[in-house]
């Protein structure tokens, strides 16, 4: 047996090791990963070798274990025994935990382990710390994490779940804090009140539960550390409309410490200007080169250290939830141990989040505006009467979405409303090689509508977390689509629903998603109003909704704008908004995307 080569860390390490059921091979571990190879006297081991991975590189490896003394099965053929001893033998081991992709599931990752034994510990102990180094050097991979299980989600198996997958980090090494939630908003209440002292401990916060849970934590974090100005609000863009303009007026009070005044704006070198700026016909119709501080209670005396877009804070999601469409379309999947491995091995998915701001509850009241982030669907008519419906028989589980859905549907209903939107004109070219073949030169967004989002997708690469993480006082552009070429347009009338798609919101009721075509980080959201209409039709447009490869806004009765803001304005009997699943009250509301805003732990749907 030879005996271990290369000492130094940055040497190549080699030596013969016994592979567990497959006999004795000679290994190699360098900066690129892990290698074996076999005897080549032995020709029926080498056929057997065909079956085992004779390489695996660092970003398939998430963690390597001293197992001690212990058992090393002979190899699986009979003729083999003289490379391990002639028999099953112990001896000091290691294993080597690793993923690959579904051979029929490209999207679903599996967990590998390769063991490995030696007579020596002192080398088993060598390979173990040498790829523990290797491993320690990839800063992506996060060392803390908060981790949020919600008990009662989906199934009521949140705990179970958290369970299936917590062996993955111990043995990945990850810090891992645990709250299982108590009760309704506990995450909000937590993640609202963590200091930044605290929050800076960790990579990143993991959600244990459903799309609702996961909006609740991001609330929560957002509602105090996110600083941005609104977006118009509807009275603003429809009395500018109603003028004969279609560019909204941009000034508008704001409140600090009980106190109001007009926006301050930011000039391009990003200081400050202290004269007032009043409306100009010739601002874009939605603040984003020069933004307002944000009309929220602000303590400029408190050093706010951590805010958003976040540079190396992600979020990530264990799926426990009843439709787990966020999971499904940032991963392809619906698969605990696949979100989990890929939270471990840090993989990086920046995500578009829509900002809405409630400015009425009701049509009397006259609060103050309240704001609220949605990161997958926010909905209004049928898709909030569902989940109100649903809310009445949380005992069902998830089947209760049908019986809502259902129940909903018979009753046939359509609201009075009136929405504006940003309409905005695309112009940039994207790369074309990792989405469908072209000639090289690219693709145009506006002739090519159907680009399925996935991994490495050349349209979402662009959203990168900014190098630094901004001030209050910094410039932030809400998105880089609109321009001179934007306008406002409105829509008024009947809607049997009212949508705003900010993914493609993949799920096992809708395999394509509500807009197959929609982005993770494109700094874009798909409004989708779906006019009065007799019920067939609408029965029509569910069915293409349920089935792959058809398109369910390819109907006269259904309008789909890809936009970055929109308002709404309700009249007469009301219903309720659906925001990722959560409930939420509003009589007017505005909605802006911003791209990129947070950044999760996954790769991407494989499609």
């Amino acid at each position: 047996m030879n005996p271990v080569s290369g000492h130094g860390e940055g040497e190549a390490l080699s030596c013969n090791l016994f592979f567990d059921r497959v006999g004795e091979v000679s290994a190699t571990l360098n900066s690129d990963g892990f290698s074996w190879k076999l005897p080549e006297s032995n020709n029926e081991l080498v056929k057997l070798s065909s079956k085992f991975q004779k390489e695996i590189t660092f970003p398939e490896i998430y963690a390597a274990e001293l197992m001690n003394w212990g058992l090393i099965h002979n190899s699986m053929l009979p003729s083999a025994g003289g490379f391990l001893l002639g028999s099953n033998s112990e001896m000091f081991r290691f294993v080597v935990h690793w993923y690959k992709k579904s051979k029929t599931k490209p999207s679903l990752w599996v967990q590998m382990a390769y063991t490995f034994g030696h007579k020596d510990l002192g080398t088993c102990e060598t390979w173990v710390n040498r790829i523990h180094c290797y491993l320690n050097s990839d800063i992506q991979r996060p060392k803390g994490l908060l981790v949020f299980v919600h008990p009662t989600s989906g199934k009521r198996n949140g705990c179970r779940t958290w369970e299936s997958v917590a062996s993955i980090f111990g043995r990945a090494r990850v810090r891992t804090r645990l709250i299982v939630t108590q009760r309704a908003g506990h995450a909000f209440d937590v993640m609202k009140s963590i200091s930044d002292r605290e929050l800076i401990s960790y990579d990143g916060v993991v959600a244990v539960g459903g799309d609702g849970f996961f909006n609740e934590i991001l609330n929560g974090l957002l509602s105090s550390r996110h600083k941005a100005p609104y977006p118009p609000s509807p009275a603003e863009v429809l009395h500018s409309l109603d003028n004969g303009s279609n560019r909204c007026p941009v000034k508008r009070e704001f409140f600090i410490n009980g106190h109001t005044g007009d926006y301050a704006y930011v000039s391009e070198d990003h200081t400050p200007d202290h004269a007032l700026l009043h409306h100009n016909e010739d601002s874009d119709p939605l603040l984003h080169s020069s933004d307002a501080i944000r009309p929220n209670s602000v303590d400029f005396d408190r050093d706010n250290m951590f805010s958003f877009p976040n540079p190396w804070f992600r979020f990530g999601i264990i799926p426990s939830g009843s439709t787990d469409a966020i999971v499904i379309s940032t991963t392809g999947t619906r698969d605990p141990i696949t979100s989990a491995l890929q939270i471990v091995l840090g993989k990086r998915k920046c995500l578009d989040i829509a900002q809405v701001v409630r400015w009425k509850a009701s049509a009397s009241s006259k609060e103050e505006p309240s704001v609220h982030y949605a990161a997958s669907f926010a909905g209004y008519g049928f898709y909030g009467d569902v989940v109100k419906e649903s809310e009445k028989c949380r005992w069902m589980g998830p089947a209760r979405y049908d019986y809502a859905g259902t129940k909903v549907f018979m009753k046939n209903r359509s609201y009075q409303a009136e929405v504006a939107f940003l309409d905005v004109q695309e112009s940039r070219v994207f790369p074309g090689p990792n989405c469908i073949q072209d000639s090289g030169e690219g693709i145009n967004l506006s002739k090519n509508p159907k680009l399925i989002c996935q991994v490495n997708c050349p349209i979402c690469i662009d959203a990168r977390p900014p190098p630094q993480v901004p001030s209050i006082h910094s410039s932030f552009k809400l998105s880089s689509h609109h321009g001179e070429n934007s306008r406002w347009l409105r829509s008024k009338g009947r809607f049997i629903s009212v949508g705003a798609a900010i993914i493609s919101c993949r799920n096992e009721r809708a395999p394509d998603g509500v807009v197959v075509d929609a982005h993770l980080a494109d700094g874009f959201l798909h409004l989708i109003l779906i006019k009065d209409c007799p019920r067939p039709l609408y029965l029509w447009h569910l069915i293409h909704l349920a089935r792959k490869g058809a398109d369910p806004l390819d109907f006269d009765f259904v309008e789909h704008h890809k936009t970055t803001a929109f308002t709404f304005i309700s009249s007469g009997e009301e219903s309720v908004w659906n925001l990722d699943g959560e409930l939420f009250q509003a009589h007017q509301l505005s909605a802006q995307v911003f791209r990129g805003l947070i950044s999760l732990f996954a790769s991407g749907p494989d499609v």
